[in-house]
C-alpha cells in the first residue's frame, strides 16, 4: 500500500500546535469524498454504491438520462449513506441533443468563421454547445433544471459543460486531436452567434469581429464569460428556491477557464465547486493540483466551498494530498469505476479514513493550512514537472512514437529502455503571450531541444518538447 502523506503530517502538526482551524459558519456540511458517475437503467447500481461505500466515498454526481432514473437510483445510494447530486450537462447537450438539433438548429453556438455547431464539428461529434445569450435557450435549460429539482431525495444539482467550446485544449490533448494551439485560432473560438454580437454592440458600440485580433480584446472575452455566468446564476436561483445545493465542475481555475473556455466561475453563486484539475491533461505532475487549488482559494466566491476534481490513477493519493495541502475542503474523482481491485479500494479507504479522523480530531472541520497568496510560477522549482520533461526528452531520444503517450486510459506503454541524458542549462529564447520558450542541450547525444511552457492562468499549466 502506498504511503499516505497528508493526514500523518497534519496530525503531527496538530500535536505541536502549528496548524489551526475554525468552523466556518455554514448551514450545511458536505461530504469530503465524491465521484462523478454515469448511471444507466439496468446497471448494477447496488454494486457500484457498495464499492463507493467500501472506498469511503459518500457523495456522487450522478449522470442519469431522465428524472425518473434518479427516482430509482437515489434510494439505493441513500441506503449506502451516499449524497446524490444530479450531474447535468448544460450548454453542451447530451441526452436531448438529437431532439434539439432537429427542432432548433438556430440555438447553437457560432465560431469566429461564422460556422454553427448545428452543422459543423469542433473536436468531437458530441460537442453541440448552445448560445447562452438566447432567451429561449435559457428558458429551456432552466426548465430542465426545475424538472430535476423536483425529484424527491435529490440533494443538489451539479452543472457541467457550462461554457463555450475549448478555444485552447489542455496541452496533453493536442496530439490526441491533431492540433497545435499555441494561440487562439478562429475555428475553435466560439461565441459569435448573431444575438451575442447584437447584444455586445448595443452595450459597447463596436463589432468585435472587425478587430485585427479579437482574441486580444479582454472586454469581448469577459462579455462571453458573463453570458455564461448569468445562466449559471439563473440555475442557482432555481436550485436554491427548491432548497437544494448548487455545485459545478468547471475548468481548473477561473483565470484558466476564462482564457480556455470563456468561463469565469468565480462569479457563480455556487455552494460547492469541483474544478476539474486533471494534471494528466496539463503538466503530468500532481503539483498542478496544489497550484490550482492555491489560486482557487484566492479567486473563488466567498460563499463557495472549494473542492478539487481529479482523474483516478496510480498517483491518486499524491493528488489528494496536494489538493488538501492547497486548501481544498473536498475532492471528487473521475471515477470510482477506475478502482479495479480490492487493493485499490482498500488503499483509497485508508486515505478517506485518515482524513475523517483528522477532521474529527480538529473539532469537526479540516485543519486550516498555511498557503501562499499565489502559486509558484517558476517552472524550474517544480521538480516533478522538470522530471517529466527530462523523461519526455529521453523518450524522444529513444525514437519512441510520441502518439503512444496519448493511448487510451489503462493501456500500458510498451517496454522501452530509455537512454540516459545529461541536460545542460536551460536558455531562455523568447515568449509569446502565454508561452515561454527555452533551449536545452543533451551533452551525451549533442541534440538540442525546444522546451515550451504554457501559463493559461497564474499557474504552470502545460509544457511541450520538440527536438530541434
Amino acid at each position: 500500500m502506498k504511503k499516505i502523506l497528508l493526514y500523518s503530517l497534519v496530525i503531527s502538526a496538530l500535536l505541536i500546535g502549528v496548524f489551526c482551524g475554525k468552523k466556518e459558519s455554514r448551514e450545511k456540511e458536505y461530504p469530503i469524498f465524491w465521484t462523478w458517475l454515469d448511471y444507466r437503467p439496468g446497471m448494477d447500481f447496488e454494486a457500484v454504491c457498495q464499492k463507493m461505500q467500501d472506498a469511503g466515498i459518500d457523495g456522487v454526481m450522478l449522470n442519469a438520462p431522465t428524472p425518473e432514473d434518479y427516482e430509482v437510483a437515489i434510494p439505493v445510494a441513500h441506503a449506502h449513506g451516499i449524497t446524490v447530486h444530479a450531474w447535468l450537462w448544460t450548454m453542451n447537450l447530451e441526452h436531448d441533443r438529437a431532439k434539439v438539433l432537429a427542432e432548433h438548429p438556430e440555438w447553437f453556438s457560432v465560431n469566429r468563421l461564422g460556422q454553427s455547431l448545428a452543422d459543423t464539428t469542433a473536436y468531437v461529434d458530441y460537442y453541440k454547445f448552445l448560445c447562452p445569450a438566447l432567451p429561449e435557450v435559457r428558458e429551456y435549460l432552466n426548465d430542465k433544471v426545475k424538472a430535476y429539482c423536483e425529484v424527491e431525495g435529490l440533494e443538489g444539482i451539479a452543472i457541467d459543460y457550462h461554457r463555450f467550446v475549448d478555444v485552447v485544449l489542455p496541452t496533453f490533448l493536442w496530439s490526441k486531436y491533431g492540433v497545435v494551439q499555441d494561440r487562439e485560432y478562429p475555428e475553435w473560438d466560439f461565441g459569435y452567434h448573431p444575438e451575442m454580437i447584437r447584444i455586445f454592440m448595443e452595450k459597447y458600440g463596436y463589432d468585435p469581429r472587425e478587430q485585427e485580433d479579437p482574441s486580444a480584446d479582454l472586454t469581448w472575452r469577459q462579455f462571453r464569460c458573463d453570458q455564461i455566468s448569468e445562466v449559471a446564476n439563473l440555475f442557482a436561483e432555481t436550485v436554491h428556491s427548491y432548497g437544494k445545493v448548487m455545485s459545478a465542475s468547471p475548468f481548473p481555475t477561473p483565470k484558466m477557464a476564462s482564457r480556455m473556455v470563456r468561463q469565469d466561475w468565480s462569479k457563480w453563486n455556487l455552494d460547492i465547486v469541483f474544478p476539474m484539475v486533471y494534471h494528466t491533461f496539463y503538466t503530468m505532475d500532481p503539483s498542478f493540483e496544489y497550484d490550482c487549488t492555491v489560486e482557487n482559494v484566492r479567486d473563488k466566491a466567498q460563499m463557495t466551498v472549494l473542492g478539487c476534481g481529479m482523474i483516478y490513477g496510480d498517483d491518486i493519493i499524491a493528488c489528494m494530498d496536494e489538493a488538501f495541502r492547497g486548501g481544498a475542503q473536498a475532492v471528487s474523482i473521475f471515477t470510482v469505476e477506475g478502482m479495479k481491485t480490492p487493493e485499490q479500494v482498500a488503499e483509497f479507504r485508508a486515505y478517506t479514513d485518515s482524513i475523517r479522523a483528522l477532521k474529527a480530531a480538529n473539532g469537526g472541520v479540516l485543519p486550516a493550512v498555511e498557503i501562499p497568496a499565489c502559486a509558484d510560477t517558476d517552472q524550474f522549482a517544480h521538480k516533478g514537472v522538470m522530471a517529466q520533461i527530462e523523461k519526455r526528452i529521453r523518450q524522444i531520444e529513444s525514437g519512441m512514437d510520441m502518439s503512444l503517450l496519448h493511448r487510451r486510459r489503462g493501456e500500458a506503454l510498451p517496454e522501452t529502455v530509455l537512454p540516459e541524458v545529461a541536460l545542460g542549462e536551460y536558455t531562455f529564447i523568447g515568449e509569446h503571450g502565454i508561452t515561454k520558450d527555452y533551449e536545452v542541450t543533451d551533452s551525451i547525444s549533442g541534440d538540442t531541444f525546444l522546451v515550451t511552457f504554457y501559463f493559461y492562468g497564474d499557474v504552470i499549466s502545460g509544457w511541450d518538447v520538440a527536438k530541434k
